[in-house]
């Protein structure tokens, strides 16, 4: 009898365990009633997506399916998080890892290291870094770029993120500011610290071309750098040598590294900068369309804007920074060597990109960061504003701000062709990238103005681009920013919505997605994004932050295991 009633106990037992898991949830997360736009360039169809651990497990319909947490996404788009291909959220991300001005426009994944990355740096590196601090301060308890990856994602931030390697950072770690070629020897320890940062899961190379140091590397020294990130299937993603009086020259060296180094190649915000230079951006994208014709792997990214962001230094030759700002304080000061600069920044540069000369006018060329407290006041203004304030002649001023400053002065040029905007996006194999920051409407970034891109890159490619002016289908706009460029750097499982790949979500209203952000009043977030999910973690909750900081560092695919 005893046996009977354990053998009946027992099934009661089972039969309630049973309808106990029956009633669990089987998901974490389903996204319901959504138009959902998979990022490869598909049709959207409507369908529920469910989430579990931080994985898409189920997309389709799931009416009868349960989960923890049920998002209603009736009239509202989901698709993959937006991929940033051009970041300089490196120093942002410390400071406030929410980054907030992107997040809330829908991106998930900041790329960052366009000519300089955070690392491997050498002592006199980290010093300057330190010293070269401004409105964002943090601590440098790193040396290489692959420490930095872990370190930040074990700080905590609320994205994914990504580097390449600094070409200007090799370069500088081994050679300094000097202008000359690198030693034999010297080249085998650029490429010895490249196959390091390869095996600790960089992307790349990444070059800025146009600054110093950069600008005094050859060709043949970039090639050797991609001959060795080629080998961990890296790529290289290039600010080229020349937007403007150059442009096609600088567009051939970037197609012979690619195809002397056997490595895919980027070009950093695509652009013909002067109205001058504008014409010259039929033959670019012919050029670039036969490469890839002939198999070569060669795409591009941009912002959505007719202007675009640097330092004041962009207005003077490139040998003013030889030996480092020391040096080029040194020569600020000095009235003979000043004569001379003013001289030069008043001509066409022939072998070097004189952006004082190819807006046309100092007042279009806008102030918006200063170090000095004293100086910031004067963001905001144009440098033709500034001149006229002080009674001087506007090359002058930029040498007195750039010394009284003791930094380069982010500045913010109005030069390209809202033509070429919609020529270029018309282009299958051009991504976003917002050259900028992520910042917040708060705190430390109020203390100096920015460029607009740096809250509305994404939001306005979507409301102003797609939407309104129709340029591409949504679906399309969307791949753009997902399933391309994590094709592009090979990502783990990001950029397509389908079962297996990580929970990167972003939930908004196609017709309200917007930028607000303006050159007068950069500081404001866009409108449009509800929901975004990293990992399958909610970040973004009805336009809020939720607190969660699961963002990973993601590796390239030649990461040593």
């Amino acid at each position: 009898m005893f046996r009977y009633r354990n053998i009946s106990l027992i099934c009661v037992l089972v039969m309630f365990a049973a309808c106990q898991s029956a009633q669990l949830p089987a998901y974490d997360i389903i996204i319901r009633n959504g138009t959902v736009y998979d990022g490869s360039g598909a049709a959207p169809l409507r369908a529920d997506v469910a989430i579990k651990g931080d994985q898409i497990v189920e997309i389709g319909d799931l009416s009868s399916a349960k989960a923890t947490t049920e998002i209603d996404a009736k009239g509202l788009a989901v698709s993959p998080g937006f991929i940033n291909m051009l970041s300089h959220s490196w120093a942002t991300m410390i400071v406030d890892g929410r980054s907030m001005g992107e997040l809330k426009q829908g991106v998930t994944t900041q790329i960052m290291g366009e000519g300089s990355s955070m690392g491997p740096w050498n002592e006199e590196q980290k010093k300057r870094r330190l010293d070269d601090q401004g409105d964002l301060k943090y601590p440098i308890e790193w040396t290489t770029l692959g420490e930095y990856l872990a370190w930040l994602e074990k700080r905590g931030v609320s994205q994914n993120f990504a580097s390449y390697i600094g070409a200007t950072t090799i370069r500088e770690h081994v050679i300094g500011w000097e202008n000359r070629q690198a030693t034999p020897e010297e080249m085998e320890k650029m490429r010895e610290l490249v196959r390091s940062e390869m095996e600790a899961g960089a992307l790349g190379i990444g070059s800025s071309l146009i600054y110093a140091p950069a600008f005094f590397a050859s060709t043949e020294e970039l090639i050797e750098l991609c001959k060795v990130a080629s080998k961990y299937k890296g790529k290289y993603i290039s600010h080229i040598r020349s937007e403007a009086n150059q442009l096609t020259e600088a567009v051939d060296e970037l197609l012979r590294i690619a195809r002397e180094a056997q490595i895919p190649a980027e070009i950093y915000h695509l652009k013909a900068a002067g109205s001058e230079n504008w014409p010259k951006m039929d033959q670019v994208i012919a050029m670039v369309e036969k490469a890839r014709s002939e198999g070569l792997k060669i795409t591009a990214d941009m912002y959505t804007y007719t202007a675009g962001a640097t330092g004041l230094t962009s207005t003077m030759p490139p040998w003013v920074l030889d030996g480092g700002y020391d040096a080029l304080f040194k020569r600020l000061e000095d009235p003979a060597m000043r004569k001379k600069i003013a001289a030069e920044m008043k001509k066409p540069g022939r072998d070097w990109e004189n952006f004082y000369v190819l807006v046309g006018s100092p007042d279009k060329i806008l102030l918006v960061g200063f170090k000095s407290d004293a100086l910031k006041p004067l963001a905001g203004k144009t440098l033709a504003e500034v001149a006229k304030m002080r009674g001087k002649d506007p090359t002058e001023t930029a040498m007195d701000l750039i010394l009284e400053d003791r930094s380069r002065v982010g500045t913010v040029y109005f030069m390209m062709s809202e033509e070429n905007i919609k020529k270029q996006f018309a282009r299958p194999w051009v991504s976003l990238g917002s050259d900028a920051g992520s910042m917040a409407t708060e705190g430390v970034f109020l203390k100096s103005s920015t460029h607009p891109r740096a809250y509305g890159n994404f939001a306005r490619f979507l409301g102003k681009y797609v939407r309104d002016e129709k340029l591409m289908s949504i679906e399309e706009g969307i791949r753009r920013m997902t399933g391309l460029p994590a094709a592009n750097l090979e990502l783990d499982r990001r950029g397509i919505l389908k079962n297996g790949n990580f929970a990167d979500v972003v939930i908004f209203d196609p017709q309200e997605i917007a930028d607000k952000a303006t050159f007068e009043n950069p500081h404001q977030y866009s409108v449009g994004v509800k929901h975004v999910f990293v990992n399958g973690v909610q970040v973004l909750k009805d336009g809020e932050h939720t607190g969660a900081k699961p963002g990973r560092a993601l590796y390239g695919p030649g990461k040593v295991k």
